[in-house]
């Protein structure tokens, strides 16, 4: 397997403490196993640890994320504009909640999910997001997978802040249990008028 290295230099970063915020993947009552993992990886960052959970009708799901070990605090984004997470919406959304909170992390699962939002957040907010992460030496240095887990590469980021999806099976999962995050309803009125979400079939 090939090692690299490579350092991003995009903009200028400053200096202050970490906090992180987890983008959650739920179903509207379940929550993502991954997200456990994510939640892990957001620990070694240090720093408080909060999540967000945004759906058409998600607060059973926002309860089981508050419970997990770790989270601080849960913000509640439901709006029938929310239905199906449509990306467009979602990131929305965070990007108003990072507007709010300044956060110095955002992660998400290394899912389809994950991959499909922090995109079109990185746009909006000018930064470069960091995937498939497998490793935190520091809170701007990460290690990847690349071509396919063929390779190795490790990442500096300076953007001010770092939007990274977390390779689930490279972190132990959190402990589902045991935390007592508060809840916080946000007062949204997120929509998309690029697409329209139909249905799901399995």
């Amino acid at each position: 397997m090939l090692l690299s290295c490579a350092r991003r230099l995009v903009s200028p970063s400053f200096s202050r403490f970490a906090s992180t915020l987890v983008l959650v993947e739920h179903d509207g009552s379940t929550v993502n196993a991954a997200t456990l993992n994510t939640v892990t990886a957001a620990k070694k960052l240090g720093g408080p640890i909060h999540a967000l959970v945004a759906g058409e009708s998600c607060k059973d799901a926002a309860t089981k994320v508050a419970e997990i070990d770790g989270v601080e605090k849960v913000f509640v984004a439901e709006n029938s504009g929310l239905k199906g997470q449509l990306a467009e919406a979602v990131s929305a959304v965070l990007l108003d909640v990072q507007s709010k909170n300044n956060y110095s992390h955002i992660l998400a699962n290394g899912t389809v999910f994950g991959k499909n939002i922090l995109p079109r957040l990185g746009a909006k907010l000018d930064v470069a997001p960091i995937s498939d992460i497998i490793g935190i030496k520091s809170e701007s240095v990460f290690v990847r997978t690349i071509y396919a887990g063929n390779a190795i590469q490790t990442v500096e980021s300076s953007d001010a802040v770092k939007l990274v999806t977390v390779r689930s099976t490279a972190f132990e999962a959190a402990s589902a249990t045991g935390g007592s995050g508060s809840l916080e309803t946000l007062d949204t009125a997120a929509s998309s008028d690029k697409s329209e979400w139909l249905e799901a079939k399995t």
